[in-house]
C-alpha cells in the first residue's frame, strides 16, 4: 500500500505545482518575473509557465489610462484664486520599469501630477489660463512625461477640464467685457463718422468744381422732398439756372437780326 500510495501522491503533487504554475496574460497585459527576487524578464500574452515558490509574476496591463486629477486650489501669479482640474492620458512602456523604479506607478503618477497642475498655472496669469489653454497643455504633458519617464510611463496628453472662478471675479470679467464692446463700439462709431466727413469733403470739392454738378445736385434734392410728401413748396431759384436758356434766347435774336 505504501509502495502505491507514493507514486500517487507524487503525482498529485506534480499537478498540483504545474496548476498553480501555469499563468494566463491576455493580449494587453504583460508579466514581469522575478525569481528568488531577482528580475527574471516580462513574459509576453498568452499560457505562459512559472516555477511556484520560486518564481512570482507581477501582471502590468499596457492599455492607456485615463485619470482625472483632482481639483487643485490655485493663485495665479496676477493673484487670482482660481480651482482647476484636468484629466491625464498616459500608458506604460516598460513593465520591468513601471515594478521595480516605483512603488505604485498608478499613485505616483497621480500626485506628481497634481503637483504639477498646481505649479504650472500658478506661474500663469488669469488671461493665459482662459485664453491659452493649449499652451498650458502642452507645457503640463512635457514636464509629467519627463517625470515619469524613469517609471516606463508615456504621457500622451493632459487636458485642462474647468477653471471655476470666484463669484465677485465672474462679475468683474463681466463688466470688463461690456467695457470692452463699448469701447470697440465707440471706435467703430468715429470711424464711420470720419469716413462719412472725408467723403462730404471730396464731393464738396467736386461741386465747387462743377457748377452744373451743384445744379444737378440742387434739382435731384428738390425731387426728392417732392417725392415724399404731397405739398407745395416755396424755394428761391437760383439764376444759374436760368443762364443758358438766357444766353440762347440771345444768340437766337442775334442770328434773326443778320438775317434781316
Amino acid at each position: 500500500m505504501l509502495s502505491l500510495s507514493f507514486p500517487v501522491i507524487a503525482v498529485g503533487v506534480f499537478l498540483v505545482i504545474v496548476i498553480m504554475g501555469i499563468k494566463i496574460l491576455q493580449e494587453y497585459e504583460r508579466g514581469v518575473v522575478f525569481r528568488l527576487g531577482r528580475y527574471a524578464g516580462v513574459k509576453e500574452a498568452g499560457i505562459r509557465f512559472i516555477i511556484p515558490g520560486i518564481d512570482r509574476m507581477v501582471k502590468i496591463s499596457l492599455r492607456e489610462i485615463v485619470m482625472d486629477i483632482p481639483t487643485q486650489d490655485v493663485i495665479t501669479r496676477d493673484n487670482v484664486s482660481v480651482k482647476v482640474n484636468a484629466v491625464l492620458y498616459f500608458r506604460v512602456l516598460h513593465p520591468e520599469k513601471a515594478v521595480i523604479q516605483v512603488e505604485n506607478y498608478l499613485y505616483g503618477t497621480s500626485q506628481l501630477s497634481q503637483t504639477t497642475l498646481r505649479s504650472v498655472c500658478g506661474q500663469a496669469e488669469l488671461d493665459e489660463l482662459l485664453s491659452e489653454r493649449d499652451s498650458i497643455n502642452r507645457k503640463l504633458q512635457e514636464i509629467i512625461d519627463l517625470q515619469t519617464e524613469p517609471w516606463g510611463v508615456k504621457v500622451r496628453a493632459v487636458e485642462l477640464k474647468a477653471i471655476d472662478l470666484a463669484e465677485e471675479m465672474r462679475r468683474a470679467m463681466a463688466k470688463q467685457a461690456e467695457a470692452e464692446r463699448e469701447k470697440r463700439s465707440k471706435l467703430i462709431h468715429a470711424e464711420g463718422e470720419f469716413q462719412a466727413a472725408q467723403r462730404l469733403k471730396d464731393a464738396s470739392h467736386i461741386l465747387s468744381q462743377e457748377p452744373a454738378a451743384l445744379q444737378l445736385r440742387y434739382l435731384q434734392t428738390l425731387t426728392d422732398i417732392a417725392a415724399e410728401k404731397n405739398s407745395t413748396i416755396l424755394f428761391p431759384l437760383p439764376m444759374d439756372l436760368l443762364r443758358p436758356l438766357y444766353l440762347a434766347s440771345e444768340a437766337a435774336a442775334r442770328r434773326m437780326e443778320q438775317t434781316d
